[in-house]
């Protein structure tokens, strides 16, 4: 098979799958965390020193903000979330971020991942982590490519020609077409925000019960940060299922 069909399978079933096939480099990174620490000689008190871990937490955060902006200003059936239907795109977005770079969902996911990557505080983690990034993100914005190359031809040729993939160019901004919506943004992100709080969780849980005998979860800033994090989701979820915003 030619490579070029090659990538497309590959990056249409990573596309369809992203929501799970990451799980694998989070069990690694947990694994890479706890023998650090162990390494280390990490003590209790260290382990439970947050000042580092909070400028870690807004690196996902960064991430978290690309995505938000991103989905608040995309038109309607496009930047979602959408994994089992494959790729939907009705219009075409090349105004507001995405007239500087072509994919700001996946920058976004970047730093989100990162911030993660960055709590294993494993030198060798984390460049493995740049480069798992770049090869499974790769295959996915080609197959992503592909599918809008075929379906707006020379309008989309047109505009990738002159916008950079995914390091953004903020010389070429065009202000956004349509208004943002806040509640897009609430309804498409509330798990990602989950997902952040629940990965430091385990992280932090896992290691800590492994590596020290007294450690107390109620203790752990984690927790709380958790406990909110899933309230947050549980009304975000009832407020969609009662149809009162649409």
């Amino acid at each position: 098979m030619p490579l070029k069909e090659e990538f497309r399978i590959q990056g249409n079933f990573l596309f369809k799958n992203r929501s799970y096939l990451p799980l694998i480099i989070v069990a690694v990174g947990l694994a890479v965390y706890i023998y650090t620490l162990n390494s280390k000689g990490t003590t209790l008190e260290q382990f439970n020193n947050y000042s580092i871990e909070l400028i870690f937490l807004l690196v996902a955060f960064i991430g978290q903000f690309i995505r938000a902006y991103s989905v608040g200003f995309a038109a309607k059936n496009t930047s979602g979330r959408n994994t089992s239907v494959g790729q939907v795109a009705d219009s075409l977005n090349s105004t507001g971020v995405y007239s500087i770079i072509r994919h700001p969902l996946y920058l976004g996911n970047f730093f989100m991942w990162l911030g993660i990557a960055l709590f294993t505080a494993n030198f060798w983690f984390i460049i493995a982590f740049l480069f798992m990034y770049w090869l499974y993100y790769e295959r996915i914005m080609y197959a992503e490519e592909e599918f809008l190359r075929e379906k707006y031809g020379n309008t989309y040729v047109v505009w990738a020609e002159k916008t950079p993939a995914i390091i953004p160019s903020l010389k070429k901004w065009i202000k956004p077409d349509g208004t943002f919506s806040l509640w897009k943004v609430i309804k498409q992100e509330k798990s990602g925000i989950l997902n952040i709080f629940l990965t430091i969780f385990l992280f932090k849980v896992i290691a800590g019960y492994a590596l020290f005998d007294e450690f107390s979860i109620d203790q752990n800033m984690w927790t709380w940060a958790l406990i909110g994090a899933v309230i947050y989701y549980s009304i975000v979820k009832i407020v969609q299922k009662s149809g009162k915003l649409s």
